[in-house]
């Protein structure tokens, strides 16, 4: 399974709000705030993380998408 920005951003929201933070109104930063930090870990992950996989035909190293 692909990882998605979008469903980690709700995941981080998710989390924010069940600590006490407001995802609306005007001077919120919750929505902007969890839209980076899904953007930076997925984009991250997508461009350092390798899988080994060790035996069978499939073996070898992959990127993670």
């Amino acid at each position: 399974m692909a990882l998605s920005k979008s469903q980690l951003k709700n995941r981080i929201i998710s989390e924010m709000q069940a600590q006490g933070a407001t995802a609306s109104g005007q001077h919120s930063w919750v929505n902007r705030m969890a839209e980076a930090i899904a953007n930076a870990v997925v984009d991250e992950i997508q461009s350092n993380a390798a899988v080994p996989v060790t035996g069978g035909s499939s073996s070898g190293t992959y990127k993670v998408q």
